[in-house]
């Protein structure tokens, strides 16, 4: 395990270093999740092998701190991030990004273009998402509280609704990151997410489940030379679902073939 202090209050970002050949690859987990349990079996797979591999956790969960302190949004993870792969000597890495990691990636590669060649997104949010206490689970769901009602007690609701393979790392986040975190998610960037990935200057790939709905504005990203792929037999855990399949469109889109 590695570690960068990433706020001039003595915050500490940690990761996982798998040794390797360079280009550098550089995974980033989702809300309430762990870049370790979500992407290790990645990195490892025949199809990924070999590259120095950083199984990073932002600050405010998994194995990062969880400042009381930070803000939490889009911009400020990004930049938590680029000063923890600037202190681990990463220039020009291939990112995978999963769900919220995908949102941060794209600000990440937005702000600091140095520090990002290639972007791999994987059911990544590229807009605004409403805050709405009916949903399930996710972003909308936890930015429907205010910081004060999910500290009071909110989270446990939250607890309940994601079910027990989310909420093995969920818990681990600190409850201010996990609440600010989704609230900043919800609100998004400005420009957004998705108006910042259409002008990224980087092959940029976009996985998504075959079976959800179309991906809205899908024409459009394809037009800004986004590539769009559609993995069968999964949900949004992609990586999880369908491990295989994962590895092959991921190591396809790193290699340049579109």
């Amino acid at each position: 395990m590695r570690d960068a202090q990433v706020t001039e209050s003595g915050a500490r970002i940690r990761w996982i270093e798998l040794p390797g050949s360079e280009p550098s690859r550089v995974y980033l987990h989702g809300l309430g999740a762990s870049s370790g349990p979500y992407f290790t079996a990645s990195a490892v797979h025949p199809e990924l092998a070999g590259h120095r591999s950083l199984l990073l956790d932002l600050l405010g969960f998994g194995i990062s701190d969880r400042p009381t302190d930070f803000g939490y949004t889009l911009e400020e993870h990004a930049d938590a991030v680029a000063a923890a792969l600037d202190e681990a000597g990463v220039e020009a890495a291939e990112v995978i990004a999963h769900s919220m990691g995908g949102a941060v990636a794209i600000v990440l590669a937005a702000r600091h273009p140095r520090l990002v060649a290639k972007l791999v997104l994987v059911d990544a949010n590229l807009d605004p998402q409403p805050a709405a206490r009916t949903a399930k689970a996710g972003s909308s769901g936890i930015a429907s509280y205010s910081e004060q009602e999910f500290l009071a007690g909110g989270w446990k609701q939250v607890r309940d609704r994601v079910g027990p393979h989310w909420w093995s790392t969920m818990r681990l986040a600190g409850r201010e990151a996990l609440h600010r975190s989704a609230v900043h998610l919800a609100a998004g960037s400005t420009p957004t997410m998705r108006e910042l990935l259409l002008e990224l200057p980087i092959p940029r790939t976009y996985l998504r489940p075959a079976a959800d709905p179309a991906l809205p504005g899908a024409e459009r990203l394809a037009a800004h030379g986004v590539s769009v792929v559609s993995i069968p037999d999964c949900g949004h855990n992609i990586m999880l679902d369908n491990p295989q399949a994962f590895a092959r469109a991921t190591a396809y889109a790193l290699r340049g073939a579109h």
